[in-house]
């Protein structure tokens, strides 16, 4: 059966197999389980207190027959008062004197000897079992205290069928209770436990279902209770990791038609720029002072973008080509990236070279370069929307430094822009997480994290409030092989002669 949002609801085991069959069989299975426990004391009690009644009703039985005339019975009057007693024979011990009170004829041989006087609760359970499984008609004799304290001791002998047809009745009707008991225990806990936990476990595994088919479905996702426990917090779990899977979904999907779009849009540019690239060739031969300074920053960048567009086109994917490293003067590096982004940026914002001159970084002349414009043009945003907002803010101030820690190059970019808003800072370094100004995509920083990773580097918000941001680059030096010798592996075992 599918429902209206395509959810299978038939997908599931039925009930025997289901979380609902196991907790009623279960629960009747430890229900059980406790009647058997209380079971094994409660047999071996009843047979304990069965035979002391019968020492009770010999013990009456013997007074009544001291009781009579010169202590001489009828045959048939002793058979009565034993029968009534349901003994076999009865004798009193009186200090140290034991004497036999009634007999019934014929002789009878004990099989079996107990003793009331001490009991152990293991034994007796051992005895209680013992008197069940017994086929043959026993005749046993019980030791015990008078109830009456006629004497100091009596013993009874009696056939052991009544009593093991007594202890079978109980343990029937002990049965049936249990059957019935645990029923109805078995029900309760059943429908509490299919209330509390079954139905808000088939309500989860039902949205995973539904979730599954579509998960970029934001309807789909789970909508948490306002339970505080264990089953609360799964479903408010499961709410949290299905809003993120399908917000990177999305984005994924973005990224997709971005890279769609991207290679479209690469390869008419790149058409473009190979046009404008063959008129900024004749620039050069322009003699004007300026021209000749700016026309080979010119054609380098156009190269730059050129190349850049036919290695996206060529491999068709996001991914970053390795980096060519090679070591860099950083501070030229810094002075070509600040002449491409001072064309752009405001006359209220100036822009300081502090990297001094001794600085080489170990990267990838492009990548790198790609890494510090787009800190530089983000700061530069930065500063230019609060020059936007309040035409009386001071002058805005880039600034590029650097200096070695060991074998690491530190790069800084400090801007005293605004700051970045408190809600950005977790995803800065993501893709379509956070933009410099309105209508950007937000792929700088997320570009800037990949390049300087794929260095083995690691780039991070240093600080960021009122007074300005600065971002930190960290680029460690490659690990080169200092010697290419190999080491001669076999031992020497034996000196020359």
């Amino acid at each position: 059966m599918t429902d209206a949002d395509g959810t299978n609801r038939s997908v599931g085991p039925g009930l025997l197999r289901g979380l609902s069959g196991k907790v009623l069989a279960l629960t009747i299975v430890f229900v059980m389980l406790g009647e058997v426990l209380i079971f094994l004391p409660s047999i071996a009690n009843f047979r304990i207190q069965w035979l002391k009644g019968r020492v009770a009703q010999a013990e009456i039985a013997a007074l009544a027959a001291e009781a009579a005339p010169d202590q001489i019975l009828s045959s048939d009057l002793r058979s009565e008062i034993l029968k009534g007693a349901g003994v076999l024979v009865v004798s009193l011990t009186r200090g140290e004197r034991r004497q036999l009170i009634l007999r019934s004829e014929g002789d009878h041989m004990i099989d079996a000897s107990y003793d009331l006087r001490h009991t152990m609760w293991v034994q007796a359970i051992l005895d209680a079992f013992t008197t069940m499984a017994q086929r043959e008609d026993r005749v046993i004799g019980v030791v015990d205290k008078p109830p009456n304290m006629s004497g100091d001791l009596i013993e009874i002998a009696l056939l052991e069928e009544p009593l093991r047809d007594a202890m079978w009745g109980y343990g029937f009707n002990i049965l049936v209770l249990s059957i019935v008991l645990s029923l109805i225990v078995a029900g309760l806990v059943f429908a509490a436990l299919n209330v509390v936990l079954v139905r808000p476990m088939q309500r989860i595994t039902r949205n995973m279902l539904s979730f599954r088919q579509n998960p970029e479905d934001a309807s789909r996702v789970m909508v948490p209770s306002k339970r505080r426990d264990e089953i609360g917090l799964a479903e408010r779990q499961l709410h949290d990791m299905q809003s993120e899977l399908a917000s990177m979904l999305q984005q994924k999907s973005r990224l997709a038609a971005l890279g769609l779009a991207a290679a479209k849009v690469s390869h008419d540019l790149r058409n473009m720029l190979s046009s404008a690239h063959l008129i900024s060739d004749r620039l050069t031969m322009v003699e004007d002072p300026t021209v000749q300074r700016f026309a080979p920053k010119l054609i380098a960048s156009l190269d730059r973008a050129i190349s850049f567009l036919t290695e996206t086109l060529k491999f068709g994917r996001a991914e970053e080509a390795p980096p060519m490293r090679e070591t860099l003067r950083l501070r030229d590096l810094a002075d070509d990236v600040i002449d491409a982004a001072v064309v752009q940026a405001s006359r209220r914002v100036v822009l300081f070279n502090n990297v001094p001159d001794n600085i080489h970084v170990d990267a990838d002349r492009e990548q790198m370069n790609r890494v510090l414009t787009n800190l530089l043009r983000n700061a530069i945003q930065a500063v230019e929307s609060q020059q936007d907002e309040d035409t009386a803010a001071a002058e805005g101030q880039v600034t590029i430094r650097s200096w070695r820690e060991g074998s690491v190059v530190m790069i800084e970019i400090r801007d005293n822009g605004p700051g970045i808003p408190e809600r950005v800072r977790p995803r800065l370094f993501e893709a379509f997480q956070s933009a410099a100004k309105s209508g950007g995509v937000g792929l700088g920083l997320a570009i800037c994290s990949e390049l300087v990773r794929a260095h083995g580097g690691e780039i991070r918000l240093h600080s960021s409030g009122p007074d300005g941001t600065a971002f930190h680059v960290a680029v460690p030096d490659s690990v080169a092989e200092l010697r290419a010798g190999r080491r001669g592996e076999r031992q020497r075992t034996a000196a020359r002669s």
